[in-house]
């Protein structure tokens, strides 16, 4: 395995390459832009790359499917680590391009519903289509295939384009998270302030499957930060579910909840435990109030409790 190589979304230019490079450990690593997001994670399962770093949601349009569907599938795979940026569009043209020129426009999927009211306010009869990457699509517009490209301010001297108009988003809170993803080994030693990641697959269908589900959160405290479904590609109907926590594995509360899903579920996928980004640990308004029952030391008194009960001293 190279373990001085990461992967990422490419091409050069894209808004994951600026997150990668937030990161201190990027100065000293090689950074290897990909086509996609599943060629960037399949370099990780074939040892061809140390880590890979993609995103995974977004405020405005929600989870990236492409990263959610192949770390349900394939070779597991496990996050280390978590990466917030801000994200705002410029929409990038060959020198000479005035707005009225535009007949055109291309972008990332993802971004196109964090520019749609722009769109529609400054280029109604605009023909929008997607790439592969919001870099990708400043390349198309380099070769003379579209117009403009909404893509980061930081990639216009990458394609020799220009910045016609900057700082352009619906929701000025808008914001990506990445992720860090490597093969599995151990998680990191849990911060205070912590997320934990999982895709979970029901049984079978039948009246209360996913209340079942919740309720293995619910009753111990966990708090459920996401939860959305993907077809698992097995018929109609046939979904897993990708969830994340607050928690870390080694909280007696979210240890024993994952215990609780793996009971009564066919297959439960850890993706790992990791700090979240963008939190001081410390904060207690960050680390919340524990609901009554919930803390490791309830749990282990109540574990003592039960031996205790089972060897006669109860």
């Amino acid at each position: 395995m190279s373990a001085s190589r990461y992967t990422y979304l490419g091409p050069e230019g894209t808004f994951t390459e600026a997150a990668l490079r937030t990161l201190p450990e990027a100065a000293t690593r090689e950074l290897v832009p990909m086509v996609s997001v599943p060629t960037a994670l399949d370099a990780v399962r074939g040892g061809e790359a140390a880590a890979a770093l993609v995103p995974i949601e977004n405020s405005v349009e929600g989870g990236v499917t492409a990263t959610l569907d192949e770390l349900a599938t394939g070779e597991p795979l496990m996050i280390y680590r978590e990466v917030l940026l801000d994200i705002a569009f410029a929409l990038l043209v060959r020198p000479g391009t005035a707005l009225g020129d535009i007949k055109t426009v291309t972008g990332h999927p993802v971004a196109q519903p964090q520019v749609r009211n722009w769109l529609a306010a400054n280029l109604p009869e605009a023909v929008w289509e997607s790439a592969a990457s919001n870099a990708d699509g400043a390349r198309l517009v380099q070769e003379g295939r579209y117009e403009a490209a909404f893509a980061g301010e930081f990639a216009a001297p990458t394609y020799g384009l220009q910045p016609l108009v900057t700082d352009i988003h619906d929701a000025r809170t808008a914001q990506t998270r990445f992720v860090l993803v490597g093969r599995p080994a151990r998680p990191a030693a849990r911060s205070g302030a912590d997320r934990t990641s999982l895709v979970i697959w029901l049984g079978d269908d039948h009246p209360g499957a996913l209340l079942e589900l919740l309720q293995e959160f619910a009753a111990r405290g966990v708090n459920m930060m996401r939860i959305e479904s993907r077809p698992t590609g097995e018929g109609i109907g046939r979904y897993c579910f990708s969830v994340d926590c607050e928690g870390h594995i080694t909280d007696r509360r979210v240890g024993e909840a994952l215990m609780g899903l793996k009971r009564i579920c066919p297959k439960v996928r850890f993706l790992g435990s990791y700090p979240r980004a963008g939190v001081d640990a410390s904060d207690p308004a960050v680390r919340g109030e524990l609901r009554p029952g919930t803390s490791d030391s309830e749990f282990e008194a109540a574990a003592d409790w039960l031996a205790r009960c089972q060897d006669g001293r109860g």
